[in-house]
């Protein structure tokens, strides 16, 4: 059996890493292996790795017996890997009970009973979006399948609540006790109660509609409203639209990393839309006004005479609104100013008696400076 990766480096993180870095780690993580955005042979595995170190990294009860044991603090069976999630702490837990009467348990009660509840996890997808539904905002509705709780039985599985009994097996624990002969002797573990699975109760009669289960998988409207402002990479989270939880265990949330779409003329840095836009050699020379495109609208922006090539001018607050306020950014329009590759004879001559004037001498005058 392949040796399990240090937790800390399956999320990429140091020993002394905060909660918050564990955490940004592990969405980072589960989004880009996340099975249903990642089709690779080997996510599914990845996933479920990352998730593993996850549990163990983000409990303080758990992160400390790791710390100090190391895997061998989750291992159930004398090396058997991570099945020591699902039913507690296993083989060490029942190891220090013997010899310091409490177990893990007795360290600060971070033992899991099989039977409790247990949160879903997160989903995490991303959605493209136009440019300009980035800069007003939009509602999109996306069709997502999702586990929801049967409104027959209520999420019991039964036919009824009388046909709900505790678990013959384990009286309702959840768990049962294993005796494994080991080189040090007969060692006792606590593992999930074969009849009920860990749910501690055993249905005589299942319900009709959702067969036991205790939900119905379903496809479901879910509307994501991107607020205006939003960029590319940001996450929206949607409440109680992840993975279903267990024993009871609340619903996971769903994070939608959103991408938007470049626009053929805007350039957007920030808040501030940058425009490049073509302006004639003459009209830069005499000055004109032309009609701009923004965001919002098309404006009126007076290009004075003698105006240089790449020149910017200022729009002041005809940028994109600020994700966390009311204040709105700039656009940024820079002149392109066109030199003509074809002239017709009266073009030609017309620039020919310019080339003629005092100002073209002038030009010449300086660039030969240059060259004495």
């Amino acid at each position: 059996m392949a040796q399990k990766r240090d937790y800390y480096e399956v999320l990429g993180i140091s020993k002394s890493a905060s909660d918050a870095e564990i955490k940004k780690a592990y969405r980072a993580l589960a989004k880009k292996y996340h099975p249903d955005v990642n089709k690779e042979a080997d996510a599914s595995d990845k996933f479920k790795e990352i998730q593993e170190a996850y549990e163990v990294i983000s409990d303080a009860t758990k992160r400390s017996q790791y710390d100090q044991f190391g895997h061998a603090a989750f291992d159930q069976n004398g090396g058997a890997g991570a099945g020591g999630f699902g039913g507690g702490f296993g083989g060490m837990d029942d190891i220090f009970s013997q010899f310091f009467g409490g177990g893990f348990g007795g360290f600060g009660g971070g033992g899991r009973q099989a039977n409790a509840p247990r949160h879903g996890n997160d989903r995490f997808m991303t959605m493209r979006i136009d440019f300009m539904d980035a800069v007003f905002g939009v509602t999109k509705t996306i069709k997502l399948n999702v586990d929801e709780e049967c409104h027959t039985c209520h999420g019991s599985g039964a036919f009824s609540s009388e046909d709900v009994k505790t678990c013959h097996t384990c009286h309702g624990a959840g768990s049962v006790t294993q005796q494994q002969r080991t080189a040090f002797g007969i060692i006792e573990s606590r593992v999930a109660c074969p009849t009920c699975h860990g749910t501690g109760k055993e249905i005589t009669k299942f319900c009709e509609v959702c067969h036991g289960r205790g939900f119905n998988s379903k496809q479901v409207d879910v509307e994501i409203k991107v607020p205006a402002g939003i960029i590319s990479g940001q996450q929206l989270r949607v409440s109680g639209k992840g993975e279903r939880g267990e024993n009871g265990g609340g619903y996971g949330d769903l994070y939608v990393e959103i991408s938007v779409s470049n626009h053929e003329y805007f350039i957007r840095e920030g808040n501030d839309i940058h425009l490049r836009i073509p302006v004639s050699i003459v009209d830069a020379t005499l000055g004109t006004s032309i009609e701009v495109p923004t965001v919002s609208g098309k404006v009126e922006l007076k290009i004075p005479s003698g105006t240089q090539p790449n020149t910017k001018f200022r729009l002041k607050g005809k940028g994109v609104k600020d994700l966390r306020s009311s204040r709105h950014g700039d656009q940024y329009v820079e002149v392109n100013i066109e030199i003509p590759k074809k002239l017709n004879r009266k073009e030609k001559k017309l620039f020919e008696q310019l080339r003629d004037t005092d100002l073209s001498k002038e030009s010449t005058d300086k660039l030969n400076k240059l060259f004495k």
